[in-house]
């Protein structure tokens, strides 16, 4: 299964949400991240990336706009909130069936956006960290369940 994770800027939660997911080692499972207005070549946030080695999650990441490339790859392309599903839908109509806030597709929730800890200190991102955590557990349950 390709996922697709997409974010604004592809710096703070679509690649942490790849790396937790990555790290789990599922089979048959590869994963990308993007930024619905990211700009290519950034990277990480220093604070997301601080927060996944203090969970011993390494993970090398560059920031990438959203492609159709990508879109076309991806079996599941998962957005961090609502805002972002909608736009990436505006601009890519022909991928709605696939296409799914993480908190909708993953658990059911009347909040579907994952916390932004953007421009915040590191707590933010250890609460995001927390919360993507919990919601790859269950993105995990769903995967293996398929």
């Amino acid at each position: 299964m390709n996922i697709y994770f997409i974010c604004t800027g592809n710096t703070c939660r679509s690649p942490m949400a790849a790396a937790i997911l990555k790290s789990r080692n599922l089979p048959k499972t590869e994963v990308k991240s993007a930024g619905i207005y990211a700009m290519a070549g950034s990277p990480m946030s220093p604070n997301a990336k601080n927060v996944l080695e203090e969970q011993h999650i390494d993970y090398e990441h560059i920031s990438q706009p959203v492609s159709l490339e990508d879109l076309r790859w991806a079996h599941l392309i998962l957005t961090m909130t609502t805002g972002h599903k909608e736009s990436l839908l505006q601009l890519f109509p022909q991928v709605a069936d696939k296409t799914f806030t993480l908190k909708e597709y993953a658990i059911e929730s009347s909040d579907l956006d994952v916390l932004d800890p953007f421009g915040r200190d590191i707590s933010a991102y250890r609460q995001t960290f927390q919360e993507l955590s919990i919601l790859m557990d269950e993105l995990e349950k769903k995967l293996l369940e398929e």
